[in-house]
């Protein structure tokens, strides 16, 4: 059976469940999660989406992205997804959430998230998951913020939103 992601209004009260594919196809409002981890050099680890995902497949992102399940907190969908796809965990904590929307003009899919980010430090060896991620990888912000700025479109549209507000609040 298809993941269900959470449908909700601006003030992220729960309206409905619906299939992820159906939702992205009507680009309709659903909760969302993306982590940020940092080492002790305060490097960001990106990943690159696997080529098999079902959009935005192949680009740079932030850490982690998933979507809540029904009857799972934010933090609680954070967890569960950097143990599945990176094969890690650490402490997390909920910094800032923010709405966006855009369109993958490869699948016609539209992300239109209610998104909680998280951060956290981690030190040591990341064993990805090869289904979920095709690779991952640490860089200071100073080469990543040049990266973008040469080629914005090898990155997700959420996380250069992250990124804007990470300097707003000071958190690089």
């Amino acid at each position: 059976m298809e993941e269900q992601v959470i449908l909700v209004d601006a003030k992220d009260e729960k309206l409905a469940l619906m299939g992820k594919t159906e939702a992205h196809e009507k680009g309709l409002l659903h909760r969302a999660i993306s982590i940020v981890l940092f080492n002790e050099s305060k490097e960001i680890l990106l990943q690159q989406r696997a080529d098999s995902k079902y959009h935005w497949a192949g680009i740079w992102s932030n850490t982690v992205c998933t979507h809540p399940r029904d009857g799972e907190s934010y933090l609680e969908a954070a967890e569960r997804r950097l143990e599945e796809e990176l094969g890690i965990s650490t402490e997390l904590r909920d910094v800032f959430n923010f709405i966006y929307k855009a369109k993958d003009e490869e699948s016609g899919l539209t992300e239109h998230e209610l998104d909680h980010v998280f951060v956290g430090e981690f030190n040591g060896e990341i064993p990805f998951n090869e289904e979920e991620v095709k690779a991952v990888r640490w860089i200071s912000s100073e080469d990543l913020f040049k990266e973008i700025e040469a080629k914005p479109e090898n990155f997700s549209f959420w996380f250069k939103i992250i990124l804007k507000e990470f300097q707003t609040r000071n958190l690089l």
